[in-house]
């Protein structure tokens, strides 16, 4: 993916790429799922390489390895990780992403276009969607006579890496002096980072709110301005920081800071961007936003000592 496909910071764009699983069904027939990621992930599409196995498998999704110039990349079949079957094709194709700081490569049956629109065409997945998709998607596009799903392809590596499973990293909660007068608003689309942050910050001492896109955070900052300018108050006297991810339906963390940063009585609110996409073009999309610090998921280490510097220089003010 080159620069340009790194849509205006200000317009909540993206592009999404759109795939197919062919699914063979238990009476034979066969059924096409649709599905999409979104192009700041993909490095490039090829056709299914020679793989090689992989001893001692944990996981039946995982192919194997493969040699892509001289770096070897772990494969997995998508279609097994979701618990479908896929028809087996010779022009089948692999996605080859990077995210999480991790290059991986995901086979599908086929990739037939790139979607560009904004956020809010993205639906959150309702609680039924949710629950029979493992919690697996994180976002449901209608287009034309089809719907895509866009899977959480976060999760899904972190189901096979123990390193990128957040729910298994050691934060430090230590009380912090003084955290009870700090206000935190989270936003991620991820309902299970979501409790871990809201878990391990309350432990910390700090209130803590919690939303999961970008659009609820902005509706929630908003009216909390109205609340700060009818008690005459400053709105950060009410909320003192947001941590808000990127890729979020209906509004992402670019177009939030963004709004932040524009809005009167919000430009001195601190933002923490806290991403898989923190590669080196889309941090200069975060610092041209105007957010104050970023870091790249897994790190929550690294997210929780931002948060205390960032709360001991305003204690310290």
């Amino acid at each position: 993916m080159t620069q340009n496909s790194l849509l205006n910071v200000n317009n909540n764009e993206l592009e999404i790429i759109e795939f197919l699983i062919e699914e063979k069904q238990p009476d034979g027939s066969a059924y096409s799922g649709h599905y999409g990621i979104n192009v700041a992930k993909v490095l490039e599409i090829i056709r299914l390489p020679s793989v090689t196995s992989v001893p001692s498998k944990h996981d039946s999704s995982v192919l194997g390895t493969f040699n892509l110039r001289g770096k070897v990349l772990p494969i997995l079949n998508l279609a097994a990780w979701l618990g479908k079957e896929m028809a087996s094709d010779e022009n089948n194709k692999v996605i080859v992403t990077e995210f999480s700081g991790v290059q991986a490569a995901f086979l599908v049956s086929s990739v037939t276009s790139i979607h560009r629109m904004t956020w809010d065409r993205i639906e959150p997945p309702n609680r039924y969607v949710q629950a029979y998709s493992r919690e697996s998607i994180t976002g449901v596009l209608r287009i034309q006579d089809r719907v895509l799903f866009i899977l959480d392809m976060e999760k899904i590596l972190a189901s096979l890496d123990s390193t990128l499973d957040m729910s298994q990293v050691e934060v430090d909660t230590t009380p912090v002096e003084g955290a009870g007068q700090f206000h935190l608003l989270v936003a991620d689309d991820s309902s299970s980072l979501r409790h871990i942050l809201k878990s391990s910050l309350e432990k910390s001492g700090f209130q803590v709110t919690v939303v999961g896109s970008g659009r609820e955070a902005w509706d929630y900052l908003s009216e909390l301005r109205n609340d700060a300018q009818s008690k005459q108050v400053e709105l950060t006297e009410l909320v003192h920081l947001v941590i808000s991810d990127i890729e979020m339906p209906e509004m992402d963390g670019h177009a939030l800071t963004a709004k932040i940063r524009e809005t009167p009585g919000m430009q001195q609110l601190p933002v923490i961007l806290f991403s898989s996409l923190i590669t080196e073009a889309l941090h200069a999309r975060g610092v041209k936003v105007g957010a104050d610090r970023q870091v790249s998921k897994p790190d929550l280490p690294g997210l929780n000592k931002i948060i205390r510097e960032l709360i001991a220089e305003k204690l310290h003010k």
